[in-house]
């Protein structure tokens, strides 16, 4: 793992932060999948029960990342700030 691109990763979710609006919440189900994926890689544990509705969508959207490597779970991250960024200054 390049200590760049950790240090990117980084800034990338500090920025996330910083936008003038908050992402809608699909947004942030992809911002939270991306973000365990690249620290923490493949989901673990049980699926949340059914009437835990956002752990449960927390768990299925991380679930659907996996054999994703921490690497490339950084890049789309920062890649999705970045469209969220950019979506942000219009």
């Amino acid at each position: 793992m390049s200590e760049e691109l950790t240090t990117r990763f980084q800034n990338a979710s500090t920025e996330v932060t910083q936008l003038s609006e908050a992402p809608d919440n699909l947004a942030k189900l992809r911002l939270y999948a991306l973000y365990k994926q690249a620290t923490a890689g493949d989901a673990t544990g049980d699926r949340p029960g059914v009437f835990d509705f956002v752990g449960r969508a927390k768990f299925d959207g991380w679930k659907e990342l996996a054999g994703t490597s921490l690497d490339d779970a950084k890049e789309m991250y920062i890649a999705f700030v970045e469209e969220l960024k950019a979506a942000d200054k219009k």
